[in-house]
């Protein structure tokens, strides 16, 4: 069964992480699905990363669907305009996913915003919001073309308050807590052409970037709840997810004919997890919601909690 073989999607910052995974599961479904980013074969971005477009287009295809790989610099109107020109070739737009980022080399966890380079911290922002504007400016009038179309933006963390700054980076929060924002406007702005926008986010993520960084696979990334490589963070790793976690309940969005009431939301895959009841790859259902607010947040030891509990 292919429900969404008839629908077009596109997907920014799907080279990788959850925007590799959202591309492939909304393939899974049939769609025809438009796999933007930086990375090709033949040119890698700034990020460095092996990951490229082709390689998304390829798993859209394996999963049933149909993948277009086009390489977009969203920080680029040029760019852009030619996707656009690229997606009206198809006849409509039923589905958006705005997973741009590209601002990881550019974090700056150590030291206080003034005492951090300021570049960094505009090429970040430049990048996280910048080409999101820039990205809904020119495709929402394909989307809202005709009524049923699905606009999310992804972010980090599912704060409603955005007075509670979690730390410790200023330009991060900033583009996060800019994403659900957007997600909220959309919620109201996509309503009066009978389309839906609201915001999503992982849990703790078990990208490809982050088993790098953990030193780990996605085959052995337990070893990195003891191994000590995370720091703090290594206990924590006990309740991730994989991009395929929050790539189900974008799944799930895309087909519910009610989806309307989450609109303007920023929804968790564990808020969407208890919505639709999905799992992650393994059968699992991590929960780092409740695991958040039960454990990281008052400070408990990790060693000593039952993870069963949480996924």
């Amino acid at each position: 069964m292919k429900p969404l073989r008839d629908k077009v999607a596109v997907v920014t910052g799907a080279t990788r992480g959850c925007g590799r995974a959202i591309a492939v599961e909304l393939g899974r479904l049939g769609a025809t699905v438009f796999v933007t980013g930086r990375t090709t074969r033949e040119q890698a971005s700034p990020m460095k990363r092996p990951e490229t477009i082709e390689e998304t287009a390829e798993l859209v295809d394996a999963a049933g669907g149909r993948g277009i790989p086009v390489r977009c610099d969203y920080t680029s109107v040029a760019d852009v305009d030619a996707l656009r020109e690229r997606v009206e070739s198809e006849g409509r737009l039923d589905i958006l996913v705005d997973d741009v980022w590209g601002g990881d080399q550019y974090l700056d966890w150590d030291n206080p915003y003034w005492e951090s380079s300021l570049d960094d911290a505009l090429t970040m922002v430049h990048n996280g919001i910048d080409t999101h504007l820039i990205a809904l400016h020119r495709l929402l009038p394909l989307l809202t073309a005709r009524p049923g179309g699905l606009v999310l933006e992804v972010t980090d963390g599912d704060t409603v308050n955005d007075e509670t700054y979690p730390g410790p980076s200023i330009p991060y929060y900033l583009v996060k807590a800019a994403m659900r924002t957007l997600g909220r406007a959309l919620g109201v702005e996509l309503a009066k052409h009978g389309c839906v926008g609201l915001t999503v986010t992982p849990g703790f993520l078990r990208s490809e970037a982050m088993l790098e960084y953990f030193k780990v696979t996605e085959e052995t990334w337990r070893d990195a709840i003891t191994s000590g490589v995370g720091g703090d963070h290594g206990p924590h790793f006990a309740i991730s997810e994989t991009p395929y976690y929050l790539a189900r309940g974008v799944a799930a969005l895309a087909l519910d004919p009610d989806a309307k009431r989450f609109a303007g939301k920023t929804m968790a895959s564990w808020t969407l997890k208890r919505e639709y009841g999905f799992t992650d790859l393994d059968g699992t259902q991590p929960d780092w919601g409740h695991w958040h607010d039960e454990v990281v947040k008052p400070g408990a030891d990790p060693s000593t909690v039952d993870t069963s509990k949480y996924r």
